[in-house]
């Protein structure tokens, strides 16, 4: 299978064989140069890059690879067509094709928030998704060039932790400001301009002006769309980002670095998408001078900030900022933990999960427990969270209690202890539960302990990194390297195997990272006699495991990098 660009039929693309280590480097090489071509101010060769990158095999290819992988695949647009089978997915791939291109209307549905409302989700079909994913590959480069460099939201590499990161070096300086703007923009997404949008997106207007126009479908009537990004869709977070940089340049137009002027003022934004918080000395400062700034930059692009929910808040007194609280202690420290409102709605769907499962297997009640409790401890980690940890902990056992007592209402404590409760360690109150193993076995399994994640310090990014700039490709490889061998600590297994493959998967040639997800595979299969041996394993993406099995690829024991290789099983 080549990977040029040009015409081709589904009947000339084997999914299966298509070389992903070739795709990703092509890809990846056309989106360097378009960075070096935007860093020489070479604004026709970047559009010229732009057009060859869409028409290219391999961002096809990596743009369908992307849509059937992440957390939307199972999702349909109105057509209700999914791309689940290798034949589909290379029936899909053909037909990705920028001439004729007529996006479908995008499905409205309503999703719960946290505060019990409901907020519109419009989802677009699986050839619009991979149309966006396929242009947002040409447009992420630029937009990475043009970016805020205290924008943190929708970039590659960065993260709230690294938001949050940046508010505690502004805050905890010696003499650092001690008033806050907390903004909040209404209606972000659904509101900003088209003209605007036509006006600035460095993209084929044609295309664009599809997606702004689709409109949606709602209780099976179709609906227009005057304002907003295609919400739901793989473009709308980068048109956002684009949307909303520049707003920390004008303001350091107006209150310069390394000036009297800035250290008096101490004005500074951080961003996360369409949230952010500016500071200020004062609060006559950021209500005089700094809010008007803002509420002209925004309403040039059609977007207001939201009067009831946007205010001025003095650092004693703690704002939240992307699920966690700041402020400054009566020593000066600034403290950072959970919000209040973070906690509440993770045991919200905690609760809820147990209610759901009052007659099911503790088993299957821990399995579904488990990832809430991980992932909200994950976001939490990096800041001072240990004690509201035990608190969940607690929480989250009182309400199990509550539960196998409902299932048990006339057994005594003692038997609801020995049949829901473990000691692990020091120990003697771990839920524990049995399940079904992919073998047909058994398997105990335990509920996490929130208390037993570790606090970790977070190094926030450089502002001025660009992921897609080779020049940063030594600093962002130590950045992963040590993500990588802090999210698989305390599973030898896996770091063992991680750090033999260099971080590689041997199959693409490509970075394993906590975005790509991974699989063990066993050289020998377990069918054939393989065991779950260190000597036996090697770590592939999901996808690259999934071809080698469904090629019969023989996965040679990797000594470095370099020694890789594949061969088809006989």
């Amino acid at each position: 299978m080549t990977t040029s660009s040009g015409a081709f039929s589904d009947a000339d693309i084997d999914w299966d064989s298509i070389q992903w280590d070739k795709v990703y480097q092509n890809v990846r090489r056309l989106q360097a140069r378009m960075v070096q071509a935007i860093q020489a101010q070479r604004w026709g060769k970047v559009k010229a890059l732009q057009r060859l990158l869409t028409r290219s095999f391999s961002a096809k290819a990596l743009a369908v690879r992307r849509v059937t992988e992440n957390t939307g695949k199972k999702t349909p647009g109105v057509d209700g067509i999914l791309w689940e089978t290798p034949a589909k997915k290379a029936q899909a791939l053909a037909a990705l094709q920028p001439r004729g291109y007529q996006p479908a209307p995008l499905k409205r549905v309503s999703i719960p928030k946290a505060n019990g409302q409901e907020r519109p989700l419009s989802i677009p079909t699986m050839r619009d998704r991979a149309m966006q994913t396929l242009y947002v590959q040409a447009l992420d480069p630029i937009a990475e060039c043009q970016a805020d460099p205290n924008s943190y939201g929708f970039r590659r590499e960065r993260s709230p932790a690294d938001a949050i990161g940046q508010c505690h070096n502004l805050l905890s300086r010696r003499g650092g400001p001690t008033w806050i703007l907390e903004g909040d923009i209404r209606a972000c997404f659904d509101t900003i301009s088209h003209p605007w949008l036509e006006a600035h997106i460095p993209m084929e207007k044609l295309i664009l002006r599809k997606w702004l126009k689709a409109g949606f479908i709602e209780q099976d009537i179709l609906q227009p769309t005057e304002s907003g990004t295609p919400q739901g869709g793989p473009a709308s977070p980068v048109l956002a980002n684009f949307t909303l940089d520049g707003l920390e340049q004008k303001l350091r137009e107006k209150y310069p670095q390394a000036t009297a002027l800035s250290r008096c003022v101490k004005v500074n934004l951080v961003r996360y998408c369409d949230d952010f918080i500016i500071t200020g000395c004062s609060k006559e400062l950021l209500e005089q001078e700094v809010k008007p700034l803002v509420e002209e930059f925004l309403q040039t692009r059609g977007l207001e900030l939201a009067p009831a929910k946007t205010r001025i808040t003095h650092i004693a007194d703690g704002f939240d900022f992307l699920g966690q609280q700041i402020r400054r202690a009566q020593d000066g420290k600034i403290i950072i933990t959970p919000s209040k409102a973070s906690v509440a709605a993770i045991l919200t769907k905690i609760r809820d999960c147990i209610k759901r499962n009052a007659q099911a297997a503790a088993g299957h009640l821990i399995v579904q427990l488990n990832p809430l409790i991980q992932g909200w401890t994950n976001y939490h980690q990096h800041v001072v969270s240990k004690q509201t940890f035990g608190k969940l902990d607690q929480a989250i056992f009182q309400a199990l209690w509550r539960w196998a007592q409902r299932r048990h209402p006339h057994k005594p404590q003692r038997w609801i202890k020995e049949k829901y409760f473990t000691t692990v360690g020091g120990d003697h109150w771990v839920f524990t539960g049995t399940v079904m193993g992919q073998d047909g076995a058994t398997q105990t399994v335990t509920l996490r302990k929130a208390a037993h994640v570790p606090i970790k310090r977070h190094v926030k990014i450089k502002g001025a990194a660009n992921p897609y700039d080779p020049a940063w490709e030594a600093y962002f490889e130590h950045r992963v390297d040590a993500k990588m061998k802090a999210t698989l600590q305390g599973r030898q297994q896996l770091l063992a195997l991680y750090r033999e493959q260099e971080g590689i998967c041997p199959i693409c040639r490509q970075e394993i990272t906590e975005q790509s997800e991974w699989q063990r595979h066993h050289l020998i299969w377990r069918s054939k006699g393989g065991k779950d041996t260190l000597d036996n394993l090697v770590l592939l993406h999901p996808e690259c495991h999934r071809q080698v099995h469904r090629l019969k690829l023989e996965v040679r024991k990797p000594r470095s990098v370099k020694g890789v290789g594949v061969a088809r099983a006989d």
